[in-house]
């Protein structure tokens, strides 16, 4: 049969690298960002919009359209141009795109589909409502379902976390998506409550004197101040560097940040001990954390010269 109709190329608003490049733009702007910082949380709801449509749209461009009420956003989609008056292409719902995800992609699951909808939910809301939806949700909950929805995607389209992200950042991804899978960590909440009971066994005097020493201690140690989950006394988180220092220049002033991520726990208050990014994720102390120091800006540019810091300070908000 002698083909008379010749689609055009598929258009950027249906393209799936046009959406996959845009995702990526959103994510480099995340990416300035701090990562507790609420707006690294609205820009990664975008990113993952526009992640998740490329994914579909690289099944096919026509899985974008809205045909609920005709049938040109359809015929757009698969290159040709509609006589349509005052045309202008309508795409489904993101909802919609995670639920025919769902169905398409095998390893995107439910669990996948119920958060894509709820980070994205949750960025409209921020957009559209007075509501500020992402404040006081610690990123440790919702990061590494984040960045295994997006390894899932990516995966689909032929590109991984690295290409995405970076190396840097793909580094802490994976290493907060091994941190939730880990089932057996869920045991440390046993260890939390056994020093919880010991705790309250105790009389009041004496635990004001342990918190009190705790608090001391707390402060004097280098770590990240937290309070602990057993007995609420001050304790300290300590971990890893996971990006590189930023300086800022100000009245004189070095001020240096780096971003880290914790990988264990003391309180002496309690004795309770916790090992790993995985248990402490599970009591909600997996967050990441920024250590700042400051320095002279003299000394800090001095060649040859062992500049010191003044003290650091790991509890930067």
């Amino acid at each position: 049969m002698k083909r008379t109709v010749t689609p055009k190329a598929t258009p950027l608003s249906w393209d799936p690298e046009a959406l996959y490049l845009k995702a990526q733009r959103y994510v480099q702007h995340m990416s300035a960002l701090d990562s507790d910082d609420w707006e690294y949380a609205l820009w990664s709801g975008f990113s993952l919009e526009f992640l998740a449509r490329a994914a579909l749209a690289n099944v096919s461009p026509a899985l974008l359209a809205e045909t609920d009420k005709n049938w040109t956003s359809l015929y757009h989609a698969l290159g040709f141009t509609p006589t349509e008056e005052k045309f202008a292409p309508k795409s489904i719902a993101v909802s919609e795109v995670f639920k025919r995800l769902t169905a398409i992609l095998p390893d995107f699951t439910k669990e996948h589909e119920g958060f894509g909808i709820l980070h994205t939910g949750r960025r409209n809301a921020e957009l559209h409502t007075g509501e500020l939806a992402f404040d006081g949700i610690k990123a440790s909950v919702w990061q590494p379902r984040f960045y295994q929805t997006c390894e899932i995607l990516l995966s689909s389209i032929g590109t991984t976390l690295e290409d995405f992200f970076g190396e840097d950042e793909a580094k802490v991804a994976r290493e907060l998506i091994d941190a939730a899978a880990d089932e057996s960590a869920k045991a440390v909440k046993g260890e939390v409550e056994a020093h919880k009971k010991v705790w309250l066994a105790k009389g009041e005097q004496e635990r004001l004197k342990l918190s009190a020493q705790a608090s001391v201690w707390a402060t004097r140690q280098a770590g990240h101040r937290v309070y602990c989950p057993a007995c609420a006394s001050q304790a300290l988180v300590v971990g890893g560097p996971v990006s590189a220092p930023v300086q800022r220049l100000s009245d004189g002033e070095i001020t240096e940040t780096q971003e880290y991520l914790p990988n264990r726990f003391e309180c002496i208050a309690c004795g309770l001990k916790i090992l790993g990014l995985s248990r402490l994720t599970v009591v909600g102390l997996g967050d990441r954390y920024k250590k700042t120091q400051v320095y002279d800006a003299a000394e800090y540019y001095a060649p040859n010269d062992d500049y010191a810091g003044y003290e650091e300070d790991n509890n930067e908000p």
